[in-house]
């Protein structure tokens, strides 16, 4: 009984617990709207939404899978900085513009063999997107620059640039969007295409799982993730232990920037049909990333179940369209769940005190 209770007390329990009130409290609220909207549907609906990609079988967790990824990547950029004591809200940008490098590199330098082309062209969005987020990172280390104002900034400057380059140089003028990249820079499929009956699978969602698995390496079995995280909760304390302060903020947006733009060229290298188009509008799988590493509590392995479960249930949202539902309802529920996420300390809270008090009242029952 003791270790039952130490286990509803730890940490890990806890905060698995509060994320799962959280999803609770988001669906109920996603009930309300859909009984609201159309009584007679909205029970189907929710379990519609509830089923997500389990409703078209191996498809449909094929596109789970395919949705995932990039949101995966861009959710482990904001959780790593946030990790470090840095609140990356500037995935965005630098998904954009890795994603511009990547499909730059995938058009023009056909040079390259077959075998290494969409190596380098994620290469490419990699460090496209490290430089991104480099500028707010040296702007925050040298001269104390909230690193959210800049990375918002950055945001905007990337999209325009990034609308301008591809005009100059991959523009398809009759679709007002890129070219179509060369099959040799799109991300092998390895076999998952069939295995998962969906054409745009590949192996880009094994990418993001090892880039999980390495973040997660570095900030909890390296000195280098011990000393970014003692800068992020105590800079004084950090510089007083002799820890380059300065360095180690460089360093986090550089690995942050780097995550997002790698998660750009996995999505617009993925085959799937889906181009770059000259629009004025943020990529919103920066934003999602902020849900992602909300939901999944910055933990890089609770970021990849954040990620799954968030395109999961996207999946369903678009199959509520059958019963004459709005596909933003999702974004609602979605919006929601994070919303109390972010209140996760309360549901922790609730938890211990449930736990302690079930204590009390047994040991006095003795």
């Amino acid at each position: 009984m003791k270790k039952k209770h130490n286990l509803l007390q730890s940490k890990g329990t806890s905060s698995f617990f509060s994320v799962i009130m959280a999803i609770a409290v988001g669906l109920l609220f996603g009930l309300v709207i859909l009984l609201i909207s159309n009584y007679r549907n909205a029970f189907p609906a929710l379990i519609t939404i509830i089923k997500g990609g389990f409703t078209n079988g191996t498809a449909g967790l094929g596109q789970v899978l395919y949705m995932a990824t990039p949101i995966i990547m861009t959710g482990l950029s904001v959780g790593f900085a946030f990790k470090t004591g840095l609140f990356n809200i500037g995935a965005s940008g630098q998904f954009t513009t890795g994603a511009f490098v990547a499909v730059y590199i995938g058009i023009k330098w056909t040079f390259l063999p077959s075998g290494i082309h969409w190596i380098v062209a994620l290469l490419g969005a990699i460090i496209a997107g490290a430089l991104w987020g480099m500028v707010p990172g040296i702007l925050k280390a040298l001269a104390n620059v909230n690193e959210v104002i800049t990375s918002i900034m950055m945001n905007y400057i990337g999209i325009y640039l990034v609308n301008m380059l591809i005009v100059k140089s991959i523009y398809d003028p009759l679709k007002n969007q890129t070219e179509s990249v060369p099959k040799s820079a799109i991300i092998p499929r390895g076999g998952l295409e069939q295995l998962f009956d969906v054409k745009n699978m590949n192996i880009g969602i094994f990418i993001a799982i090892f880039a999980v698995i390495l973040i997660y390496i570095v900030l909890s079995k390296t000195t280098f993730g011990y000393e970014l995280k003692a800068c992020g909760h105590s800079p004084s304390a950090s510089q007083y232990a002799g820890i380059n302060d300065k360095r180690n903020i460089i360093l986090s947006m550089v690995i942050a920037g780097a995550l997002a733009g790698l998660g750009g060229g996995l999505l617009y290298l993925s085959g799937s049909g889906k181009y770059m188009q000259v629009i004025d509008i943020l990529a919103p799988e920066g934003f999602n990333g902020i849900s992602v590493a909300l939901l999944g509590m910055s933990n890089p392995i609770g970021i990849l179940f954040a990620g799954l479960f968030i395109a999961h249930i996207k999946v369903g949202g678009n199959n509520i369209q059958l019963y004459n539902y709005s596909a933003e309802i999702i974004d609602i529920i979605i919006a929601v769940i994070i919303y109390c996420g972010a209140f996760s300390l309360l549901f922790k809270n609730l938890i211990h005190k449930l736990t302690r008090r079930n204590k009390l009242e047994k040991e006095e029952g003795r």
